[in-house]
């Protein structure tokens, strides 16, 4: 596949969706088809197929398959990878379009970090609905859904990037319309747990004179 500009980018909308999902599960996908040269890449990707990038995200894939699916400690691993997934989306992003002119790759670095930040935002305030509920079956499955569109976006977008990036987006935009309503039914029940006793409370009783 030759990569035009545009082909370019709508990589670097389905591939920054998908970092901001699992960033390791991405690289790794990434890396292994430069390595393998199963399906060509942009030619600045090409060092991602090192076999240093491959062994860390390798087993940076592993700790996060399992720390990403453990209540309450999924919270503390996404928050932390505030500062890894749209920095690392954006790194990408920037290689991924080395080719192009440099205008165009500060726009495409930008939208990656963008695109890799709304991914990962949607996904925290989800899991933090998720979380309290007593059963882990939620977490893992959210998990494990992450991680399998992560990989098959990621792969599908080195063959049909127009068509990845269409998911992408659609997928982002329902992200954050069902992280809005989660967190929104969340907060219905917090605050008359918290706030309806202290309303209540300030109300004092009229008395008449």
């Amino acid at each position: 596949m030759s990569f035009t500009a545009a082909n370019i980018v709508a990589l670097v909308i389905a591939a920054s969706f998908a970092a901001g999902l699992n960033i390791y599960a991405t690289v790794l996908t990434l890396g292994i088809l430069a390595r393998t040269h199963w399906v060509v890449l942009p030619p600045g990707l090409d060092s991602l197929g090192h076999t240093w990038v491959l062994v860390v995200c390798g087993v940076m894939f592993a700790i996060e398959f399992v720390a990403d699916k453990i209540p309450g400690f999924d919270m503390i691993w996404n928050g932390l990878h505030t500062a890894v997934r749209a920095p690392v989306a954006a790194l990408v992003a920037y290689h991924a379009s080395a080719q192009l002119s440099p205008q165009m790759q500060v726009l495409a670095t930008a939208l990656a970090a963008a695109i890799a930040l709304a991914a990962h935002s949607s996904k925290t305030a989800i899991r933090a609905a998720v979380t309290p509920s007593p059963e882990p079956v939620s977490n893992i499955a959210l998990s494990s859904s992450e991680d399998v569109v992560a990989i098959g976006l990621t792969w599908f977008a080195t063959h049909h990037p127009f068509v990845a990036a269409g998911i992408a987006v659609a997928l982002m935009v329902a992200a954050v319309l069902s992280a809005w309503a989660l967190l929104r039914a969340v907060r219905k029940p917090l605050k008359k747990l918290f706030g309806g006793g202290a309303a209540q409370g300030d109300a004092a009783p009229k008395t008449s004179t």
